[in-house]
């Protein structure tokens, strides 16, 4: 065990502003930190080896839930549940989840762009101030993965719920998160048999009969369902909420994006490319002695990716603190991660978020925040910084 005296990490809970840590560490990218469970690790943090990283098979996210390696938090699901997608491909799932996912599909565009229609419909009968997470970005996520899965989205509320611990970080195991687990896998295996289920849980429920799927279980199929609306509603509300909080705080980008809509695809990637809301590094464990920059890594030791840092690298984006929505090389951001873990819902990720600002644009052009950021509350919630209320007016 290191005698050093290890900074902590995540560091600040605030979303509006990258934390001064991060500057700091332009000059050692490679630094020993201690995590919220107590155990050592390296903290990645410039661009060029944070994509080093997450692209080099000899860093395993599956290996980070094994026993005794050390941890960035407790684990508040199953640990064969960590590398859900690598589990989701092994299992022959991968090309139904790829569909349902894909906003191409099945009317899933139009639906995004009415039901964003409708809730901000709410948000001017409603009359300001109103809060955007409550009224807008939390349902808006909840309901889209609700349609995604093929579940009510009357029952929204009730997975949503869970979220608060299965998401927590927290640094000892949490009493309730099996029975958390446990309940919402119960829930969407009655899903698998209920008639009135349509989308990727009627997909999977179908495939039941067949030989080649028989190794499955209820409680396998059920793990798919829950698990995508978990991360999907999470990393969906998360973005969506600090996108507009960006523009919120760059009033000038808000007039440009009115004035020319066009611009809003390149505009997402650049607000992503400055989020804040993942607030945790992205965990990968080494799986041989290695050299990283000019550490050397051990095997066994737990590495953590700051995409944060990477992202406002000011050796791949100039200006880096500046939301440039023309900026050329904003797509090649980190925020969806990268290698063999690259988030499979990307191009949904951006759709959804296009179409919820091309929708505030055209609505509420004026919209701002109805209290100075400064009074804002921030909380580390399920592994994102984000406000816990956003009023705003118009």
């Amino acid at each position: 065990m290191s005698t050093e005296t290890l900074l902590d990490f995540p560091f600040s809970a605030r979303g509006d502003q990258l934390p001064h840590q991060v500057e700091e560490l332009r000059d050692e990218p490679v630094k020993r930190v201690r995590t919220i469970a107590g155990d050592e690790a390296w903290l990645v943090s410039s661009y060029e080896l944070c994509k080093q990283v997450l692209e080099d098979p000899r860093f395993s996210l599956k290996d980070t839930s094994a026993p005794g390696v050390p941890r960035q938090y407790a684990l508040t699901i199953p640990p064969e549940v960590v590398n859900n997608m690598g589990n989701i491909t092994g299992a022959g799932l991968r090309k139904a989840v790829l569909k349902a996912i894909n906003p191409k599909t099945d009317g899933l565009t139009d639906w995004m762009r009415g039901h964003a229609s409708t809730l901000v419909d709410g948000l001017l009968t409603h009359g300001a101030p109103v809060d955007l997470r409550s009224q807008f970005t939390n349902p808006y996520a909840e309901n889209l993965h609700c349609r995604i899965i093929g579940i009510p989205q009357a029952d929204a509320p009730r997975l949503a719920s869970s979220l608060d611990i299965a998401f927590m970080n927290s640094a000892c195991p949490i009493t309730g998160a099996k029975l958390n687990w446990d309940r919402d896998i119960a829930y969407m295996v009655e899903r698998l048999d209920d008639p009135a289920t349509t989308g990727l849980v009627a997909e999977l429920a179908a495939l039941r009969p067949d030989p080649e799927y028989a190794h499955l279980t209820d409680e396998m199929l059920a793990t798919v369902g829950v698990t995508l609306f978990g991360a999907g509603v999470i990393s969906t509300m998360g973005f969506l909420t600090m996108a507009v909080l960006s523009l919120l705080q760059n009033p000038d980008v808000w007039e440009q994006l009115r004035k020319a809509p066009e611009k809003i695809p390149a505009a997402v990637d650049e607000l992503l490319r400055v989020n804040l809301s993942i607030g945790d590094g992205l965990p990968r464990l080494a799986l041989e002695d290695l050299t990283l920059g000019d550490v050397e890594v051990k095997k066994g030791e737990l590495l953590l990716v700051l995409v944060e840092a990477a992202n406002t690298d000011p050796t791949v984006f100039g200006d880096p603190h500046v939301v440039d929505i023309d900026r050329q090389n904003a797509a090649t951001h980190l925020s969806f991660g990268g290698g063999q873990h690259y988030c499979p819902a990307t191009a949904l990720g951006k759709r959804h978020t296009e179409i919820a600002l091309e929708v505030l644009l055209e609505k509420m052009p004026r919209l701002q925040l109805a209290v100075p950021v400064d009074q804002l509350v921030w909380r580390t919630r399920f592994m994102k910084r984000l406000p816990e209320r956003l009023p705003v007016l118009w």
